[in-house]
């Protein structure tokens, strides 16, 4: 494909911006080569600025659920938006759009609304802070909160160890009450709870984690999270950014029957737009000001804009058979590459839940991020440039979810799976 405007633009970009980009994958460098810029999109396709179209696996990172454009979500945004753009004021949506949340989740009894999941899981975990009058939060190593200081964390030597900071820029201090832990080990978690008992406000994960591929969690693992946090007096918050109404109506909360006490959104609950939100127990979200004393406010939380596009991607989204469609979606195109791996004899495995999807170059399982030391990265970036070629998006990392929408068709899926099979035999022939 022709991409020189691409290519000019990025030039230009890296003149003006770290990196040329606003958010560090959208670089390319896991995967090589420019970015490409995108022009604009419709249902499952998007446009770069050379006029190369491809179907779109990434989908906003996850929130065009609906596939891009959607017409009567763009009917609702435009109505809205005739009547200004943002007020800093309440409006009747956001009350509308509350209600199709807390009734969707039964954990969610209250919801406050931010503009970024990062804004979320930080005001969560002080306001989880705020309720037990504790310190020290636990976190998984792999699963990713947003990029606030306290999150940046990585595991050091021995569950106990207290979090690294991650990043340049970050004190010892923001993180010196920050635990890490590995995903799916029950046992180094109450490990930690018998090390610093009575210390720790909350656990926060990801229910499936989407920030290291997908890493779904052991049968056993969120049951006895949920038991042992609540003998410990620590609170569970589920970072649902990324599966919250993508995975299942609701989130994987509803799916496995666990009610956390806080609970985080984004992406699809704003529709594309700048939105999410924490919520859950009442007495818990009593404690947010002006109700409490934990403070957290934002001058664009919850603006009509934002709340109009998330409601109206609701309201068609619940209809009856849209999550088994996009299961079915997912189905396809993993069993597709499932086959193909086996026929070209290449290390693969993948797993998918809802609308949302993710594939390793391995032949081990991944339970946890540790285990992705056992990918090929070097085969996902071929299959990626591959794809990418050939006009198919996927995200350019190998650790990171794919999504499907209900724009999707079964023969996008097929062209997909046709496609990769080219690809696969040109990674054969090079092994």
């Amino acid at each position: 494909m022709n991409r020189e405007t691409s290519a000019m633009l990025f030039a230009r970009a890296k003149k003006l911006m770290p990196g040329g980009v606003s958010s560090p994958v959208r670089a390319f460098k896991s995967v090589g080569g420019d970015p490409v810029f995108i022009k604009k999109a419709n249902g499952s396709y998007i446009w770069d600025e050379d006029d190369n179209r491809y179907i779109d696996y990434v989908g906003s990172w996850g929130p065009a659920i609906l596939g891009h454009c959607h017409s009567e979500v763009l009917g609702a945004v435009v109505e809205v938006a005739q009547n200004g753009f943002s007020f800093g004021a309440p409006t009747r949506n956001e009350s509308k759009l509350a209600e199709k949340i807390i009734e969707a989740l039964p954990a969610m009894e209250m919801i406050r609304f931010v503009s970024s999941g990062t804004e979320a899981c930080m005001s969560a975990i002080r306001l989880a802070r705020g309720y037990t009058k504790r310190d020290y939060i636990v976190k998984f190593t792999g699963n990713y909160h947003g990029h606030g200081d306290m999150l940046l964390a990585k595991a050091g030597s021995g569950v106990a160890t207290f979090g690294l900071p991650d990043s340049p820029g970050v004190p010892k201090g923001a993180v010196e009450h920050t635990l890490c832990c590995p995903y799916n080990d029950i046992k180094a978690i109450e490990e930690l709870f018998r090390k610093y008992p009575e210390q720790i406000a909350a656990v926060i994960l990801e229910p499936i984690v989407g920030n290291a591929g997908f890493i779904r969690p052991g049968a056993e693992f969120l049951p006895n999270l949920r038991e042992l946090t609540t003998q410990s007096g620590a609170l569970l918050i589920m970072d649902e950014v990324m599966t919250g109404f993508r995975a299942a109506w609701g989130g994987v909360q509803v799916n496995l029957n666990i009610k956390p006490d806080l609970t985080t959104l984004g992406k699809v609950i704003g529709g594309g737009m700048p939105l999410a939100a924490y919520g859950g127990r009442s007495d818990i979200m009593q404690l947010i000001a002006p109700s409490g004393p934990v403070y957290q406010a934002g001058t664009l939380s919850g603006n009509p804009l934002a709340t109009a596009c998330g409601l109206k991607t609701l309201e068609l989204l619940q209809k009856s058979g849209n999550y088994q469609s996009l299961a079915n979606l997912c189905k396809k195109l993993m069993n597709g590459f499932n086959g193909l791996a086996e026929k070209y004899r290449i290390p693969f495995i993948s797993d998918w839940e809802g609308g949302m999807f993710g594939f390793f170059f391995c032949d081990s399982p991944i339970k946890r991020y540790e285990d992705t030391n056992n990918m090929n990265i070097e085969i996902f970036r071929r299959f990626h440039r591959g794809m990418l070629d050939k006009g198919f998006y996927f995200a350019p990392s190998a650790y990171e979810a794919g999504f499907v929408s209900l724009a999707h068709s079964m023969q996008d899926i097929q062209a997909t799976i046709d496609a990769a099979d080219e690809v696969f035999q040109e990674l054969a022939d090079s092994l």
